[in-house]
């Protein structure tokens, strides 16, 4: 059963990334109703123009001009309520301009999961392939957020979902009042929403490959840090519940390789090296499993460098915890 549908989008000057993207949305292979809202947010480049043209081709395209600030709304929380608010049918789909669906078929696949109890669904926000480490540590990391999140929504105990692939119902979004407990924070309205109003009676999650969506991810190591910089700020906000768990996985992390040199010199060097190998192998069957299913496999050979690296990222950006974030548009 297909369910009519909003796709919503904000965009601040993205004149570039909606010509390059917005086409692969507007063109998806869904035959029930189905509207594309964008929402331009007191963009000082073409993209009012560059909307108007779309317009013309595309009859469901309804862009919304934002003129004017939002005091004491930080980040895109204001024109995201504002294109939910004025979105025609009660499921709505979010992406960002800078993502653009992995197949024809994102918009059925995403709806596909709704059924009578869900409230909530989940979807992967992949980054594009390009040669360079940064690139596969930026991609690893989407992966195993993502896989934290998805696993964490199946256990019943949703944590967050990213707003690059993101749905729900318009009632959710009425019903807690919208961003409000919230706005305060400069980001935050894809996480911190989802980290409020879902539970394991109403989310679902989608990790079909054609229900993925591809952005640019960052090229410079200082652009990706200010990126992680800025949604870690949030995680402070989650329930007690997900920051000790999210606190606990990190601290296993931190410990395991410390804990085997230890055992190695003062223990006993081979019980500690089975252990050690049994837990190499429980992860590498995991992550290759699910590295298939996320169309990620050609991080599986780096698994290892990855699971070394990952302790330093986590020191890298536990500064984002306490640091007072930014109240950029993103």
């Amino acid at each position: 059963m297909e369910y009519p549908v909003s796709v919503i989008v904000c965009a601040r000057d993205e004149a570039h990334n909606l010509a390059n993207h917005l086409p692969g949305i507007l063109v998806q292979d869904y035959k029930t109703t189905h509207e594309v809202v964008v929402v331009n947010d007191n963009s000082t480049d073409d993209s009012k123009y560059l909307l108007d043209e779309f317009k013309k081709s595309f009859k469901n395209l309804n862009h919304i001009e934002l003129t004017q600030e939002a005091k004491m709304i930080s980040g895109k929380k204001f024109p995201l309520s504002i294109g939910i608010k004025s979105a025609k049918h009660e499921i709505v789909l979010l992406t960002d301009a800078d993502c653009v669906p992995a197949s024809e078929n994102w918009m059925h696949k995403m709806q596909d999961a709704y059924s009578n109890n869900i409230e909530v669904v989940l979807g992967y926000g992949a980054y594009n392939k390009r040669k360079g480490i940064l690139n596969k540590l930026i991609r690893f990391e989407t992966f195993h957020t993502a896989l934290q999140y998805f696993s964490y929504a199946l256990a019943g105990i949703p944590y967050m979902g990213v707003g690059r692939n993101l749905s729900y119902k318009r009632d959710v979004f009425l019903r807690n009042k919208g961003f409000s407990s919230i706005n305060q924070i400069p980001s935050g309205d894809d996480d911190l929403f989802i980290n409020q109003v879902a539970n394991k009676n109403n989310i679902a999650i989608v990790i079909d490959q054609e229900a993925h969506t591809l952005s640019e991810p960052k090229r410079t190591w200082t652009e990706w840090m200010n990126q992680k910089y800025r949604h870690y700020t949030t995680a402070k906000y989650y329930k007690p519940i997900h920051k000790f768990l999210l606190g606990l996985y990190s601290f296993s992390l931190f410990s395991v390789y410390p804990l085997f040199i230890i055992s190695m010199i003062f223990y006993c060097w081979w019980l500690a090296l089975a252990v050690f190998g049994l837990r190499l192998l429980v992860q590498a069957i995991v992550l290759y499993k699910a590295m298939i299913k996320l169309n990620e496999k050609d991080l599986w050979p780096w698994f290892l460098a990855f699971d070394i690296w990952m302790p330093f990222y986590f020191l890298f950006t536990l500064p984002a915890i306490w640091k007072k974030p930014q109240r950029n548009w993103s």
